[in-house]
């Protein structure tokens, strides 16, 4: 877009291209950087395991990466959940990962991580231990990245202080921002930040002041039973002061789990428009359709039945199905 003269994005895998992911390409005069080299789908959602169609879009933004990741200097992760890095397990059921599959993302590459030693959770400190021990050891250079900034010729690469993973105090543990920056353009990566929930991570993005930030909006689809429907208003709230101050804003991730997202997001979309700004999906930006599979499994269950194959596949063991890809 034209935002940006020297900066390139390219979205790979979000929720509005069928699968949970925010991995995106950001290539400068100096780098080539691959953010968040993590796919995934949900394994339950309204009682239903992923559709067929689902397994071809996780497939397909998985061989992209791939692609991206040869390319690539640079990977990041800015946490350990396995819809922003490759794990080193054999999983066709959820993540289309494997060994060799996380070998090819990492191997030769600098990777830029978030520290495991610190403002981290149980579970992601056992992912990123895990993580350093496999894939990473496959890295060229494998660096803790929370609060450091990176230089490659005209090119910085800015990795903020841990940031809470929604609301202030998530038991969802911390993430790290990523800002690109070349010749005073900027692009912002805020990852699970969920719109920002939290005031002093919407200061920080504001603070870097992007042309183009790229924001993990909040899981409304969990709204009244496991977030409170309050910090949901407040990241819209957070939301539309960065729309006002940043030219083009990407919102995908949490928030595309739910088909009525714009419902949520308008005030927020009415706001940026008023302004001459954007605030668009990944699909959008990269001029697609936006293409919500998991907000619509229970309507494709419905309209397009899968095979006897594929439904036979389903029902069989889990460790035997993590092993056998689906037949799709």
């Amino acid at each position: 877009m034209e935002t940006l003269s020297f900066i390139k994005v390219l979205p790979i895998a979000f929720e509005s291209l069928g699968v949970r992911s925010m991995c995106t390409f950001v290539e400068t005069p100096d780098i080539k950087v691959l953010l968040d080299a993590g796919v995934s789908l949900c394994p339950n959602r309204f009682g239903l395991p992923p559709h067929p169609m689902e397994y071809m879009a996780l497939k397909s933004c998985r061989n992209r990466m791939l692609e991206l990741a040869e390319e690539a200097d640079v990977v990041t992760v800015s946490h350990y959940h396995f819809d922003h890095h490759t794990p080193s397990f054999t999983d066709w059921v959820n993540h289309w990962s494997s060994a060799e599959i996380a070998e090819k993302t990492y191997a030769g590459k600098i990777v830029f991580a978030k520290s495991y030693k610190s403002n981290i959770n149980p579970s992601q400190r056992q992912r990123g231990w895990m993580f350093h021990k496999t894939a990473g050891k496959k890295a060229a250079r494998l660096e803790f990245a929370d609060s450091r900034i990176f230089k490659f010729e005209g090119t910085t690469i800015k990795f903020s202080a841990p940031v809470c993973h929604g609301e202030e105090g998530s038991e969802l543990g911390w993430v790290l921002m990523t800002t690109v920056e070349h010749k005073e353009e900027k692009v912002l990566f805020a990852p699970d930040v969920q719109g920002p929930m939290s005031d002093r991570t919407a200061t920080l993005v504001l603070k870097e002041k992007p042309q183009l930030a790229i924001i993990g909006g909040p899981p409304v689809y969990l709204a009244q039973y496991k977030v409170n429907p309050k910090s949901i208003e407040s990241a819209m709230m957070n939301l539309e002061t960065i729309v006002e101050n940043v030219p083009v804003t990407i919102l995908d991730h949490h928030i595309l789990r739910d088909e009525n997202w714009t419902q949520t997001a308008q005030s927020a979309i009415d706001k940026a428009s008023s302004l001459g700004h954007r605030l668009l999906t990944a699909a959008k930006y990269i001029g697609t359709e936006n293409n919500l599979l998991e907000a619509h499994r229970k309507t494709l269950y419905e309209t397009e039945p899968p095979s006897q194959e594929f439904t036979e596949w389903t029902k069989t063991p889990l460790d035997e199905r993590k092993r056998v890809k689906p037949p799709i």
